[in-house]
């Protein structure tokens, strides 16, 4: 028996494909219930590739959008880059927007179906480990041993924070506010936009069809409020609302509105009930996920910044890799060959999304035509912009072939 401490994105996608390995598994969630929480992710194509081969695609069409483009662009909303995604750039599986809520719903429900058990109200308080055995202690006094445990729990793991004393995570100073509304349809109903500069980003792209000429509409601000000197005013929380005199200003002073042609970012944020706010913050790559029979994975292993559409759909490649290995290998061995794949190719992508990802050619541009430009080829080649964005989709694994 494999134990995840954590119901999550990568909790849930490490138990189904360890299931489908044939691997018995149960997962451990320190919350009273599995809950649809949050607001818009994406999931690249090689993470969506490993959810079809799960027999998930139906139930992901269902509730989530097909990708077809992604345009970066200025703060005036002059293309900088232009490309199209998932099966529309040649891969062979989506890319799919998707409420983050309903991603872990599909996730849950096939757990539940398939027999997985998830255990809820289940903190993880602690474990030890011999060469043949690994038992969880759980807050409520229970115990539980098996032959491996994974931490999928979260930027704040207990099982990272047993074997590296971190302190909180790093801060640069950049905020994030995200929500989502219904929206009438904008391009093709299927389209991502990221508009902006090196002060503020503004993230447009539908993640649910619902009522004909509206799509659920996820938005997202990304703004720097502090030189990262401090730590954040404010733990991170995905359920912390937002308030709207913190983020206005941001909006009317680093975006020119009436140019931006998809929609008013000011109106669609005014017109959302509710919002939530998260300082962006990610840990160093660790040199060691595995220490025994314990290993870590998802968020706890790798938190990044919610750049490249790379959180959730790393989280599911670890799952895949994590079942491959231990199924090819056993429990021990299967774990140390799990965390030499994972944790190079997951430590590079921490790094590039630092230093913004493929996002950065917005910036590169900014600073070198400020105000716009009449010709992008003079401010930027082609050939200059591809390797930014290009080389991102290389290093995380999703580069079409």
């Amino acid at each position: 028996m494999i134990l995840i401490a954590g119901a999550g994105i990568g909790g849930l996608a490490a138990a189904l494909s360890l299931h489908h390995a044939g691997l018995a598994c149960s997962v451990f969630e320190q919350s009273a219930e599995v809950r649809e929480l949050g607001v818009g992710v994406n999931v690249l194509p090689h993470a969506i590739q490993i959810l079809a081969d799960l027999g998930l695609l139906p139930a992901l069409d269902a509730v989530g959008i097909r990708t077809r483009e992604l345009t970066l662009a200025n703060r005036f909303g002059q293309a900088v880059w232009t490309e199209l995604r998932g099966t529309e750039a040649g891969h062979a599986a989506p890319q799919f927007s998707i409420h983050r809520g309903k991603l872990l719903g599909v996730l849950h429900a096939a757990a539940v179906a398939r027999g997985i058990p998830v255990h809820t109200g289940q903190r993880l308080a602690g474990f030890s480990q011999d060469a043949d055995v690994v038992t969880a202690v759980f807050e409520t006094g229970e115990t539980l041993a098996g032959e491996a445990l994974v931490g999928a729990d979260g930027i704040h793991s207990v099982v990272r924070h047993a074997f590296f004393k971190e302190g909180p995570p790093t801060w640069t100073g950049i905020m994030l506010w995200r929500g989502a509304v219904e929206w009438p349809v904008f391009a093709d109903g299927r389209s991502m936009l990221i508009a902006g500069g090196m002060r503020a980003k503004f993230v447009l792209y539908p993640i649910m069809q619902s009522k004909p000429g509206t799509r659920l509409t996820n938005w997202a601000v990304a703004a720097r409020v502090s030189d990262g000197s401090t730590p954040p005013p404010r733990r991170e929380d995905w359920s912390r609302p937002g308030r709207l005199d913190d983020l206005l200003p941001f909006v009317q002073d680093n975006f020119q509105l009436d140019r931006l042609g998809m929609v008013d970012p000011l109106a669609l944020i005014r017109a959302s009930a509710a919002f939530w706010e998260y300082p962006m913050c990610d840990r160093d790559p660790l040199p060691g996920w595995t220490h025994g029979r314990v290993t870590l994975l998802g968020d706890a292993a790798h938190p990044m910044y919610p750049v490249g559409s790379n959180g959730a759909s790393q989280a599911v490649l670890d799952g895949a890799a994590l079942a491959r290995h231990v199924s090819a290998l056993g429990a021990a061995r299967g774990l140390a060959a799990y965390d030499a794949e994972r944790r190079p190719a997951t430590a590079e992508v921490v790094r590039l999304n630092r230093a913004g990802g493929p996002e950065r050619v917005i910036d590169v541009v900014e600073e070198r035509a400020p105000y716009g430009f009449s010709d992008i080829e003079a401010v930027a080649s082609q050939a200059e912009r591809q390797a930014i964005v290009r080389g991102y989709a290389v290093t995380a694994g999703f580069a079409p072939a």
